[in-house]
């Protein structure tokens, strides 16, 4: 009787495992090809995040009524603006066009500031983290404080300010969507990228984005890749946490994308990586450690 009773549960919970790997190392991989697509000739909102939640958005929601999944309602897509406003345009928008100006590993490290972020508009709304989340939460913030210590990473003031707006909006939008009225995990993601996408286009068609010259192979095969794993796999799946799992171990992505955004730099784009990294990567892991513990202690 024991065995058949405990299967739901390890199944969730490797489900959780899966999903959190998913999104650390897409993520983690996405500040770079977010760097290769613009240095390739792709406009920043207009194309690097509008065009390419556009199709995915569009694909994801065809193929799910294609299967008979129910088109959002009104106020589902109300909701899924608001989402798609905060998540998309100003928590990935904003970064984008950070990354005109600053490092693929100082964007990813920006980020690493959304736990914090979720962590106190948890509270706001009721979601309290624990004093072991709190402590996990430290941990992580200090790793990457150390992995961005002494660094010869660049940025601009406008550049920092961007960073500085988007994990806000990011972590405000995920907190915010807990409890709202919303259609499935896999509709909803395919509602917010619509939605996200229009936005960012007119933002980027406001700011007068263009096509200078015709982007290149390597360009157009990173915003392939953001597309496909950046926004139709990955975004599906952290939708999917935000409805299974608590803010605080969410938003541990953010401590590991930096480190796998420094490795990717140092591997395919020759970027620094030293001794003094891989310790700030190390504490950075013992944060998300700390965060999953104290997820089995409160169950």
């Amino acid at each position: 009787m024991s065995a058949p009773a405990q299967a739901p549960a390890q199944a969730a919970g490797l489900a959780v495992v899966v999903a959190l790997a998913i999104v650390y190392v897409v993520w983690g991989s996405t500040y770079l090809a977010i760097r290769f697509a613009l240095e390739g000739g792709w406009p920043p909102l207009l194309a690097v995040s509008g065009a390419r939640f556009l199709v995915a958005g569009g694909a994801m929601y065809a193929f799910l009524r294609w299967r008979g999944v129910p088109a959002p309602t009104g106020a589902q897509w109300r909701n899924l603006a608001v989402m798609g406003l905060m998540l998309l345009l100003l928590g990935n928008g904003f970064v984008v066009l950070a990354e005109q100006s600053v490092s693929s590993g100082l964007a990813a490290v920006a980020v690493a500031s959304v736990p914090l972020w979720m962590g106190l508009f948890g509270a706001m709304f009721g979601q309290r983290p624990t004093r072991v989340e709190w402590l996990g939460i430290a941990i992580g913030f200090a790793g990457v404080v150390w992995l961005n210590a002494g660094s010869s990473l660049s940025a601009s003031t406008a550049g920092l300010v961007l960073l500085l707006v988007a994990p806000v909006g990011w972590a405000f939008g995920s907190v915010w969507s807990r409890g709202r009225d919303l259609p499935s995990p896999f509709m909803a993601a395919a509602g917010q990228m619509l939605c996200g996408s229009v936005m960012l286009i007119v933002v980027g068609l406001l700011r007068g984005e263009s096509f200078d010259a015709v982007p290149t192979l390597h360009g157009t095969l990173a915003l392939l890749y953001l597309a496909v794993f950046g926004s139709i796999i990955a975004f599906s799946t952290y939708v999917w946490l935000l409805h299974h799992v608590r803010p605080a171990l969410v938003s541990s992505y953010a401590y590991v994308n930096p480190a796998i955004a420094v490795a990717l730099g140092a591997w395919l784009a020759g970027e620094r990586f030293t001794a003094h990294d891989l310790g700030a990567m190390a504490v950075i892991l013992a944060g998300v450690v700390t965060i999953t513990l104290a997820r089995v202690l409160r169950r």
